[in-house]
């Protein structure tokens, strides 16, 4: 074994080495017992270094087992105890105190879940840091918040209206009606009034409400509608603030910041002159100056406390608070639910002053009487068609974009819509000739007084409203009379029974009770049914129909006619053309109404307040009042063969040049081309030699029905051609223009003409329109209609002994299994003076049955009708709005309807 690898032997053997190992190197001979200061004694593994002793230090030692248990305890045999361990390289093994941390996290000297809670002192340094931030960003927004301008809020842009064709119809809005006015001229009953209302601590405060800031935050959190601000402060801020008016966290914090600068630098008066001239008081109108020329015609100086109070109820927001009503934008803003409205809070205002002491009671005694405001006058701009156009427009982009009304008052855009110049004009020209060559209301106020037309057209491949006739003039007739009638569409919605028919068949009065709809029988135009006066009307379970008191239904058809006897049998295309009542009837009744409703909604119509209830047979004769808007869109889906489009009024909304609204395509099957194709067929006959030859076009195909209801109170014309789809509408109606009395009134001698018909004014308005905006396009033709269902119903012969009674058919067709070449025996027209009538018919002394006029007959119950007909007919109108995108109301109405 070479040298230097070999191990001189240590003195005391090898016990005597281990014993040493704790005191010497190997190598070097240890230390007696005892010795101290040794220069390698820091070398081995129990050196001072690992135990903690100092080089100076007397320790005894012992074996590896004590070492380690004293490296373990940090002492040695009764030594000093050891430096703590924190902060060393390694366990045990530290070079002096820990390093201290700016911040102790994970604190240091913890093990476990106590390195991870933090210490007070830590939880303080961070709270005291937080608040100190923010008071820092608070100072800072504070500084740089800007005083708004009263003056700066009274800008404002024009909204700019296009024609279809991209040419400008009407620039609107930047003529803002304001005025600013000095903190003494606006009247002190005015401030109490603005004061009681809506900011009792308005003196008090700081210009802000910090529960109110407390639920517009929770509320922001909750992803709800963002609150207004609620002082007057914070409103006249937000008013001022036109260049942004974005509900958005970032707007709220700024405008927080410029309230709480506001109310502590800015007086009280100059706040209450502010608020009172940037508010907007609906009709147009910023400012209470310009508000009390809008409502009252006069300067605001000369405002009574009464008429305060209502220019205070109308800032809770003009659109459900103006008594003239906003029933284009929501049918429950119109002029009586609005009134009711305003009366309320109006009153309430009066008292609450009385209870603030800025009122006496004797004073307030003075005032029991609602104010009237004048009638809302539009700008010259918008008079004739254009108010009308551009009221459908707005109500349209308010409806079916993210833009409010306010935001659309304060202007700036750029409205394309769908209306072509050259058919509104031609449209109004029609009506006009039509009112100048008959209507004279000098010559006979009793009868041509209240005489009103509308209309639309629709185009059947887009959905877009290409034209509507709203009034006489928007400036003078405020309710737009396509958009919201109340008028009962009569015989018109008999193509909707056909279409059900069609659709979903009859019930199959020859199978099992308990069929199912699988069981039915689709029908062909073929099909026969009972054309008899007074026809005793059955159940879709083939049983009588009785009204609550158990009196059955004889339904009657126009003049009393009957047709085709001594059978009765007419084929459902002959009963379109001439419009018989008991058919049609009958055929609602074997369809199912509920079933007739169904297609009339898919058609178009709107299931609301326009709906009647389909309870009553006489539901298939159009008791309900959709909009001519909606019923022009209703038969365009037949002239589509069957594609349903919702009618729309814009195309695109921009703004700075950007667009920020695009009107979507939609497209909705709502029968197959069969169904609406056979339809369409079946209403080209009542043009070409039915009731509504009047309405013929030299050279183009046309369909449509005549429409006239009980008591002749109004009179339609719906007609189509492949290209465009046309309602109008007349009728005549008792409204004062206050909105608080409408009534429909008789148009028996209106026109001089015995009795109005759909066929008579309203089809010579159609046919006149048509000519003139089909002119230049080209001709087209519809679709030819392929076969469809099954011809029911036989004619019966009758022996020569029977009676009338036994004469009678069926009431219901029984289903034949093949189809005839011809239809029904020629028509022939015949008295039925065997009948006897009832008291309650006003047509007929001694009537059964339910009483129709007109030139396809009408029906019992419709709008103005002072008591309901002893039958209990619920369905007839109640002068309720009705639109083409809204319950009740406009064509772009919101969710809940009302009264015109």
């Amino acid at each position: 074994m070479s040298e230097h690898r070999r191990k001189p032997p240590q003195g005391g053997g090898r016990a005597a080495a281990r014993r040493g190992a704790s005191g010497a190197p190997s190598g070097r001979r240890a230390a007696p017992r005892g010795a101290t200061g040794s220069p390698s004694s820091s070398y081995g593994p129990s050196s001072s270094y690992e135990s903690g002793a100092t080089e100076d230090e007397d320790r005894p030692y012992g074996g590896r087992a004590e070492a380690r248990r004293a490296a373990r305890n940090g002492s040695v045999s009764g030594g000093r105890r050891r430096a703590p361990e924190s902060g060393g390289r390694g366990r045990g093994r530290g070079y002096g105190p820990p390093k201290k941390r700016f911040i102790d996290y994970p604190r240091a000297g913890r093990s476990g879940p106590r390195r991870w809670i933090p210490s007070w002192r830590l939880i303080t340094s961070l709270i005291i840091g937080f608040f100190g931030s923010l008071l820092a960003v608070a100072g800072i927004a504070y500084a740089l918040v800007e005083i708004p301008e009263v003056a700066n809020a009274a800008k404002a842009q024009n909204n700019v209206y296009y024609w279809a064709d991209g040419s400008q119809m009407v620039a609107t809005g930047g003529e803002t009606n304001r005025q600013i006015i000095k903190y003494e001229d606006i009247p002190e009953a005015m401030r109490n009034a603005v004061i009681s209302a809506e900011n009792k601590t308005f003196y008090k405060d700081k210009g802000v409400d910090p529960m109110g800031i407390a639920r517009a935050v929770v509320n922001m959190a909750k992803g709800g509608q963002t609150q207004g601000g609620s002082t007057i402060t914070q409103q006249y801020v937000k008013n001022a603030r036109l260049d942004d008016q974005s509900q958005t966290f970032s707007r709220k914090f700024k405008e927080l910041f410029i309230s709480i600068k506001v109310g502590r630098t800015v007086s009280k008066e100059d706040i209450m002159a502010g608020y009172l001239n940037t508010a907007y008081y609906g009709r147009n109108a910023y400012g209470i100056q310009a508000a009390a020329r809008a409502y009252f015609g006069k300067e605001a100086q000369k405002l009574n406390p009464s008429e305060c109070a209502l220019l205070a109820t109308v800032l809770k927001g003009a659109t459900y608070y103006d008594p003239a009503g906003y029933p284009e934008v929501d049918p429950a803003a119109g002029p009586k639910e609005n009134t009711e409205r305003a009366k309320k809070r109006w009153a309430w205002i009066l008292d609450e002053e009385v209870k603030d002491g800025s009122m006496e009671a004797a004073d307030r005694a003075k005032y029991t009487e609602f104010p009237t405001p004048q009638n809302p006058r539009s700008n010259v701009k918008l008079s004739g068609q254009v108010g009308y156009l551009v009221s459908l427009a707005k109500a349209y982009v308010v409806n079916n974009t993210d833009i409010s009304a306010r935001e659309l008052d304060q202007g700036g855009y750029e409205i394309h819509t769908t209306f072509s110049k050259k058919k509104v004009t031609a449209l109004e020209k029609a009506v006009q000739k039509v009112r100048k060559e008959n209507i004279k209301p000098k010559l006979r106020p009793d009868k041509d007084k209240h005489v009103q037309f509308g209309g639309a057209s629709v185009n059947p491949g887009t959905g877009a409203i290409e034209a509507i006739y709203g009034g006489v003039d928007a400036t003078k007739h405020f309710t737009n009379n396509a958009d919201t009638t109340g008028a009962q569409v009569g015989s018109t919605y008999k193509p909707f029974v056909l279409a059900a028919a069609f659709k979903n068949g009859i019930r199959n009065k020859t199978g099992p009770a308990d069929q199912d709809d699988s069981q039915r029988i689709i029908i062909n135009p073929k099909s026969l049914y009972s054309g008899k006066n007074k026809l005793k009307i059955q159940n879709y379970d083939g049983t009588v129909w009785t009204d609550k008191d158990g009196k059955e239904w004889l339904q009657t058809n126009d003049g009393h006619q009957s047709y085709n006897p001594p059978s009765y049998k007419i084929d459902l295309r002959e009963a379109m053309r001439e419009s018989v009542n008991s058919a049609y009837v009958q055929l609602g009744m074997d369809v199912g109404l509920d079933k007739v409703k169904a297609a009339a909604i898919d058609a178009g119509l709107r299931d609301d307040n326009s709906m009647a209830g389909a309870t009553y047979p006489s539901f298939s004769l159009g008791t309900s009042s959709p909009s001519a808007i909606r019923m022009a869109g209703a038969y365009a889906t037949f002239a589509a063969s069957g594609k349903q489009r919702e009618p729309f009024s814009v195309k695109e909304v921009e703004k700075e040049g950007q667009s920020i609204y695009r009107h979507p395509t939609k497209v909705k099957t709502a029968f197959d081309p069969a169904v609406a194709n056979n339809v369409t067929d079946v209403l080209r006959t009542v043009v070409e030699k039915g009731t509504g030859t009047s309405a013929k076009l030299p050279g183009r195909q046309v369909a449509g029905k005549t429409g006239t209801t009980d008591g002749n109170k109004s009179a339609w014309f719906v007609g189509y051609t492949p290209q465009l789809s046309t309602a109008i509408s007349m009728y005549r109606m008792d409204d004062d223009e206050t909105n608080k009395k409408r009534k429909f009134l008789e148009m028996f001698g209106t026109g001089g003409e015995e009795k109005i018909h759909g066929a008579s004014f309203p089809a010579e308005i159609w046919q006149d329109y048509m000519a003139a905006a089909l002119k230049g396009q080209r001709v087209m033709t519809f679709p030819t209609p392929e076969p469809i269902g099954k011809i029911v119903g036989q004619p019966v012969v009758p022996s020569p002994t029977q009676t009338e009674e036994e004469e009678e058919p069926s009431d219901s067709p029984s289903p034949t299994p093949t189809e005839t070449k011809s239809s029904a025996p020629p028509t022939t027209k015949s008295p039925d003076p065997t009948e006897t009538c009832k008291e309650w018919d006003p047509s007929c002394k001694d009537d059964g049955g339910a009483s129709e006029g007109g030139d396809d007959g009408g029906v019992i119950g419709d709008p103005g009708d002072e008591s309901p007909p002893p039958t209990g007919d619920a369905d007839g109108g109640n002068g309720n709005g009705n639109g083409h995108n809204g319950n009740g109301g406009g064509i772009f109405a919101g969710p809940t309807g009302g009264d015109d």
